[in-house]
């Protein structure tokens, strides 16, 4: 039999508390969302969906799209209030935030724990740090690897995104970041082949002939690479691909984007 399916209900904060500007980043064009969410708009979106969900497994709210815990700390608490209020009612398990490596300490953590949250996810994208660098990430492999310690001695389930071809990568670095992300011993992993959406820096660094990107066929040959070595491990891939929405699709200029990107990975 299998297990009862989890529910996750997304709360969308596009670009909230980001103070980088990555050159492959657009959330408004990638969700749809141009504005933050109130306490209103969450209470809606989530009895929305516990209103057709009739699974028995667990239910998470999770805030995605933004650097969560640079959000200013009474916004944060506003947001994470909310939240907690369906747990108190037994209506949702737990919490889920994305954040940056370089976004994670122990008073932030601290914060997390009080409203509910179990689960961090780390949009690590690369740990080379020539690529972080030529990406605007502003951060090193070292805040990858500090941060990760960090939400394990807190106790918190973390998860690691990672983008293959960003400027710089190679068969290689990416290989070598899958190596160095299997050492941290992350709970899962999500893959995100990098594309090139509308309104971004790397549009900019296509059009002028600066970036290249990858083919859909060299992306699909090191995304199952990489997936092997992750199963391998025992590491969960949970998601492969941006998911088609709308939104992403009008906006998405050039680069390895399939619909059903992991089936392609069979």
């Amino acid at each position: 039999m299998k297990p009862p399916k989890k529910l996750i209900v997304p709360i969308f904060i596009p670009q909230y508390g980001c103070q980088h500007n990555c050159v492959f980043c657009n959330q408004e064009k990638i969700t749809s969302k141009t504005v933050q969410p109130t306490p209103g708009d969450i209470n809606k979106t989530v009895y929305s969906h516990l209103s057709t969900w009739k699974g028995r497994g667990e239910k998470e709210i999770a805030f995605y799209g933004g650097t969560f815990t640079s959000i200013d700390i009474a916004i944060q608490e506003e947001l994470l209030s909310c939240a907690y209020s369906f747990i108190r009612k037994g209506l949702i398990n737990a919490v889920r935030v994305s954040t940056r490596p370089d976004a994670i300490d122990n008073k932030r953590l601290n914060i997390l724990k009080r409203y509910g949250v179990s689960t961090v996810e780390l949009g690590v994208q690369s740990m080379d740090d020539n690529v972080l660098r030529m990406s605007g990430r502003g951060h090193s492999s070292g805040d990858v690897m500090n941060s990760v310690r960090l939400l394990k001695q807190n106790g918190f389930k973390t998860g690691i995104q990672v983008m293959p071809g960003l400027p710089g990568d190679t068969t290689d670095t990416i290989l070598y970041t899958a190596h160095k992300v299997i050492s941290l011993t992350p709970d899962f992993i999500r893959i995100y082949p990098t594309i090139i959406i509308k309104d971004t820096p790397l549009e900019k660094m296509y059009l002028q002939g600066l970036y290249k990107p990858w083919s859909l066929e060299d992306m699909v040959t090191v995304c199952r690479d990489i997936m092997r070595l992750f199963e391998r491990f025992s590491i969960a891939v949970i998601r492969v691909g941006l998911q088609p929405t709308a939104g992403l699709m009008k906006n998405i200029v050039a680069g390895p984007f399939h619909p059903s990107f992991r089936q392609l990975l069979a």
